[in-house]
């Protein structure tokens, strides 16, 4: 397996189709449909800001994104979005889309989506995409890595919790749920650099007696 950080312009097509196969049914009502959605996936996909997997003959295995100040590995703006859904289709979208973007953590750095093509699920693909932006966060200063997960996506929360995250907050999504098709949003963080052990205390000998 090769682990390269960004995104080949070969690959761009496939990213978009595994990304919409891993997250399609979260997003389907905000950028579907399939054909228009994949269309604005491809176009928008910020090739800097993913880390991918490729088997020994090139295939793409799965990716990681991650999210900065400088964008995100599927970002867009309005007229990127105009450009697919029209002027109200990507109205309504921006808005919808509002509610699932999330805060740019100065203290952590923000894993914004990690996605395997199926026929590599369960090979490894997950944890060594995993190690890889650990390894790009702690290359930029960061001591924690941040990620969300749906409670609809149970078999990658126990993937994080194998590899070391730890849960710190679950949000509930409220009315929102009809429209995403999940309850609740649980955010997760990994330490980069183990807490380190605390050496036993010597043991001290008591003064000897005297009369």
């Amino acid at each position: 397996m090769q682990i390269t950080t960004g995104i080949p312009d070969k690959d761009r097509a496939e990213v978009a189709a595994i990304y919409w196969e891993a997250f399609g049914e979260k997003l389907g009502f905000v950028l579907g449909p399939k054909y228009r959605a994949l269309a604005f996936i491809t176009q928008v996909l910020q090739a800097d800001h993913g880390i991918c997997a490729h088997d020994d003959d090139g295939h793409l295995l799965g990716v990681v994104g991650f999210r900065t100040y400088r964008g995100a590995l599927v970002g867009g703006s309005f007229t990127d979005m105009r450009r697919v859904y029209g002027w109200v289709g990507a109205a309504v979208r921006s808005l919808l889309i509002s509610a699932l973007t999330r805060d740019i953590d100065n203290e952590r750095f923000l894993i914004d989506g990690i996605f395997v093509a199926p026929e590599a699920r369960g090979c490894g693909v997950g944890t060594a995409l995993l190690d890889a932006i650990t390894a790009e966060a702690k290359s930029r200063g960061y001591q924690q890595v941040r990620l969300d997960v749906v409670d609809t996506n149970p078999r990658a929360r126990a993937l994080y919790l194998n590899e070391g995250f730890v849960v710190m907050q679950t949000q509930n999504m409220g009315l929102w749920r009809h429209v995403f098709g999940f309850n609740s949003v649980t955010t997760m963080v990994r330490d980069i650099y183990p807490a380190p052990i605390s050496a036993p205390a010597a043991k001290t000998s008591a003064p000897p007696r005297t009369t």
